[in-house]
């Protein structure tokens, strides 16, 4: 264990955690991550197949897990589950706001009904998530709240309208939330991780109106980095954390260039975002209804997938790097200096 995740493990030993989406994908490696630190952890989501599997695994990492089926659209369902978990656990400490939803379409092909849904799930669970986190972190004055957002938070692609408009609205909210909480000079410490694409499920689930299956598009990381980020963000005080270079690049291309990244995206979005193989024609979504099943944390790309990311490594690390930046830089100096005498 180096230095982080020991400083880690003694900010989250017994601590309790609530964890949306926690079923499979990005959700399903931060828990695990998570009950190896021994918390106790709320386990959010619509699938219960998922949800008992994710218990187990919880169980036999150390911690200790309750499952509450949950729809995050449903703002009651997200305070009971909150009421819940501080019954059976005690006071929440972590909120980790994951879940999410999507659909692969053009925007001309798109319904209304397919926007709400999706607004609900990826963005409003968000909202939901951290108004109950909030009613009872503030009057406390501690607790850590983590939104997950996306590169695409800040650069739309075609073919995901729905989910790039919801992430680009949780970075709005977040950015609210931090003001406010500096404002009132409270501890509560709000964070939001910026992820690249990932090797996760959501390929294989969401609703799709592509002629073959979904992937990642670009440089394609494993959901374990992922949920390292999200660990990171829960204990320690930063404003982002944007996770693997791509993110980097895409964040501060659009920043700069974002006329190129139309050009771009319009050139290669289309076939970047799908495989060679056709979409079967038993292929289940789950936009209304969880898909059955125990779905796990990865999707279909593990040979493609990095499980290292160096860009997230440097910001973990980023205070030892800059106190040996400066060593360096100061006997740098000190030779020339010697060197001119």
């Amino acid at each position: 264990m180096n230095t982080t995740d020991e400083q880690i493990d003694q900010k989250l030993h017994g601590k309790v955690v609530v964890v949306t989406g926690a079923s499979a994908g990005v959700g399903r490696a931060a828990v695990r991550a998570f009950a190896k630190h021994r918390t106790k952890i709320g386990l959010l989501a619509r699938g219960e197949d998922g949800l008992e599997a994710t218990k187990k695994e919880v169980e036999a990492l150390g911690g200790q897990a309750i499952v509450i089926p949950t729809d995050l659209a449903n703002a009651q369902q997200v305070e009971a589950a909150a009421s819940r978990v501080e019954q059976e656990f005690g006071s929440i400490d972590i909120w980790v706001n994951n879940a999410m939803n999507s659909v692969f379409s053009p925007i001309k092909e798109m319904t209304p009904e397919e926007y709400k849904r999706v607004t609900e799930v990826t963005y409003l669970g968000q909202v939901y998530g951290t108004l109950a986190a909030l009613k009872r972190m503030l009057p406390r004055d501690r607790g850590s709240i983590v939104l997950v957002g996306s590169a695409l938070a800040y650069r739309g692609i075609p073919l995901q309208s729905a989910y790039c408009g919801a992430k680009h609205a949780i970075e709005g909210f977040f950015d609210s939330l931090r003001s406010e909480l500096l404002h009132d000079k409270s501890n509560v410490q709000a964070t939001m991780v910026q992820l690249p694409a990932l090797n996760t499920t959501q390929f294989s689930w969401v609703k799709s109106r592509l002629p073959n299956k979904g992937r990642p598009m670009g440089a394609i990381f494993q959901p374990e980095v992922a949920a390292r980020a999200i660990l990171f963000a829960a204990t320690h005080k930063r404003r982002e954390v944007f996770v693997g270079y791509p993110t980097v690049q895409t964040i501060l291309g659009n920043k700069f260039f974002p006329w190129l990244g139309d050009w771009v995206l319009a050139k290669n979005g289309y076939q970047g975002q799908q495989t060679d193989e056709p979409l079967p024609p038993d292929y289940q979504n789950n936009l209304w209804e969880p898909v059955p099943g125990d779905h796990g944390a990865h999707g279909e790309f593990d040979q493609h997938a990095r499980n290292f990311s160096l860009q997230l490594w440097a910001t973990e690390n980023v205070t030892p790097l800059a106190i040996g930046a400066a060593a360096v830089a100061a006997i740098v100096t000190g030779v020339s200096f010697l060197r001119s005498k």
